[in-house]
């Protein structure tokens, strides 16, 4: 199947809709106060009974935020104020036409683009777990069955058994979307061939990676088919209670879903005897601490049982003896998003998207070094220079991309010679990446590796909740080597003891966060050994970011001896005679920045 354009936004006869993003990246940036002026300008203008303000979920390109969709032609306006607002009501009622200055430009003196579908940022991606996202109203359900909500549910629970949903399932090609990438349908068999009455679906939204924001956006802009895909989930496996955990760090997420569950059972979507089928299913939410290893599938049950989060030995998994130590089925909110269109759609159609064993969409939070950064939704098999290049533009700036981190903090570094790999779950492993969650980092030249590799295992090391020692002690002494090669005090040996340990690491961990935590030490070396060996032969970060590696040098060239940088030096490191070239002394020098940042000439660089 080719790729789509986002769906486009539909409307009533006769009626414009102004659709403006209320993701918690928007509101951040003043969206709800935009919404507010083009409600009150509307009234004022008596527009108000003919054009519609709907607050929806995240558009997709967050850095441009608060961004503005008007339909039913799509005009895209970006970085909306409220003065932009009454310009763009002012011209809609006027003549209907759009405010030329206010349209998105690809870069300063470029032509601008109309339509939010023919922004590059948007002409790749198919959309089908974002597919109602940004253009219904989260808080409103009206809006989602008015675009196929929970048809796939009616069909279900109408022409379906389990075994024939199960089947379905299995026949689309959908694998878990929360990292490990299992078939789902096959993790449905599992729980649903489990000895037990009661059983529980449990979906998994505790969302923790640097930078990721995929899980979040589809609850905060669509629950409902998170929701629907839970219904259908728990048909499959006779399960008839289930719950959400999601992390207690997105309120704004925790409270569309809250609403999104009352007013599903309000309409008999769930809850007992759902649309009279005689199948009952009820869902509570479960606000998480924060805990990165409650991404896990035992340690997140611990945490819903009111244990301290931490994972158990498997076997027995969590199909045969999870929740309670009855059977659990547990899938991630991007699973559950694709089921209702797979079900709607037929498993055909979305095998047919995707390549080998990989099938379907994946959703990505695109960030780092990259022009247009946000959140993205591509066909499996695209490679990652597409989508860094073709609809992320690049890093821009006159900075050529270094490399991708893809997977998350659990994920590998791959170099820009190997954004060639297909965005396939064997493809990357075999390159030391894996597909994960979806988080995305886009680095460029100015990014040392290793202390990209130290922030990660940073991170990974203070999320490790101890229960085992390899991950607990090893990825500990991992980062107190990596920290003391970016500190100038590595040794010869270092790399190969930082490899040796990374691979027990990886071996002996109980649970994934601690068999994933080395990639990215072990991927840096892979790919960027030599940066490695710099640090340590040669004491040398050739990206200037190491502090004790690097030192501040004026380019005589192009230094005016304007002595602006001798008179902010707080500690006298910098000499030289009026109108002459100016130097740095080495030895004084405690490598502050103050230089650089009130060089007039941009004479001053830290190698």
């Amino acid at each position: 199947m080719s790729a789509k354009a986002p769906v486009e936004i539909t409307t009533a006869e006769g009626t414009t809709a102004i659709r403006i993003c209320t993701g918690s990246g928007c509101v951040m940036n003043g969206s709800l106060d935009v919404a507010d002026c083009f409600e009150k300008t509307l009234e004022e203008a008596g527009a108000h009974e003919t054009v519609r303000v709907v607050r929806t979920g995240c558009h997709g390109l967050c850095e441009n935020g608060p961004v503005v969709v008007v339909a039913p032609d799509g005009v895209f306006y970006p970085c909306v104020t409220p003065k932009m607002a009454r310009g763009i009501v002012e011209k809609l009622v006027t003549d209907g036409s759009y405010v030329m200055d206010y349209l998105f430009r690809p870069a300063e003196g470029e032509e601008p683009i109309v339509r939010y579908s023919d922004v590059p940022f948007n002409a790749s991606q198919q959309r089908i777990v974002l597919r109602r996202c940004g253009v219904v109203d989260p808080e409103d359900i009206d809006d989602a069955l008015g675009l196929g909500a929970y048809d796939g549910l009616k069909k279900v629970l109408g022409e379906l058994d389990p075994e024939s949903l199960i089947a379905e399932i299995k026949a689309s090609g959908l694998r878990g979307r929360g990292g490990a990438g299992f078939l789902t349908g096959q993790k449905w068999r599992f729980t649903r061939d489990a000895q037990g009455d009661t059983k529980y679906m449990i979906c998994n939204a505790d969302e923790g990676d640097p930078g990721a924001f995929m899980d979040r956006s589809v609850i905060e802009g669509d629950p409902h088919s998170v929701l629907e895909g839970m219904v259908i989930a728990a048909y499959a496996i006779g399960a008839h209670e289930g719950y959400v955990y999601v992390r207690a760090e997105y309120p704004l997420a925790v409270k569309r879903l809250r609403k999104a569950i009352e007013q599903a059972e309000e309409r008999g979507l769930l809850g007992d005897d759902i649309l009279g089928s005689g199948f009952s299913f009820r869902v509570r939410v479960k606000e998480g601490a924060g805990a990165f290893v409650c991404g896990e599938e035992t340690a997140l049950i611990a945490s819903i049982e009111g244990d301290r989060g931490m994972p158990r030995v498997r076997p027995p998994f969590p199909a045969t003896s999870g929740l309670w130590g009855k059977p659990t089925c547990i899938n991630n909110v991007e699973t559950l998003a694709n089921v209702a269109w797979i079900i709607a759609n037929g498993a055909d159609a979305y095998s047919g998207i995707g390549t080998g064993k990989s099938k379907g969409t994946k959703v990505f939070a695109l960030t780092g070094k990259v022009r247009y950064s946000g959140l993205v939704e591509v066909p499996m098999g695209m490679t990652v220079r597409d989508l860094v290049f073709g609809i992320g533009g690049g890093c821009g700036e006159g900075l050529d991309c270094k490399a991708v981190q893809i997977g998350g903090p659990s994920g590998g570094c791959l170099p820009e010679r190997l954004m060639d790999t297909p965005i396939e779950y064997e493809a990357l492993a075999e390159v030391g990446a894996i597909v994960g969650s979806g988080g995305l980092v886009v680095v460029d030249q100015k990014t040392c590796m290793v202390d990209f590799a130290r922030y990660f295992l940073t991170f990974t090391q203070d999320e490790s909740c101890g229960k085992c020692v390899p991950c607990r002690i090893g990825t500990k002494r991992m980062l107190e080597i990596v920290t003391r090669i970016t500190e100038g005090n590595g040794e010869e040996g270092d790399i190969e003891k930082l490899e040796g340990l990374a691979i027990d690491v990886k071996r002996a961990s109980l649970c994934g966060l601690g068999q994933t935590a080395p990639n990215p030490a072990l991927t840096t070396i892979r790919y960027f050994r030599e940066e490695y060996e710099e640090h340590i032969s040669e004491k040398r970060c050739r990206a200037g970011v190491c502090l004790e590696l690097s030192r501040y040098v004026i380019h005589a060239d192009s230094c005016r001896g304007c002595a602006v940088c001798k008179k902010h030096c707080p500690v006298g490191a910098i000499w030289g005679e009026m109108k002459q070239p100016h130097t740095i002394s080495v030895d004084r020098c405690i490598k502050c920045g103050v230089c650089v940042e009130h060089c007039p000439f941009d004479s001053i660089e830290r190698v």
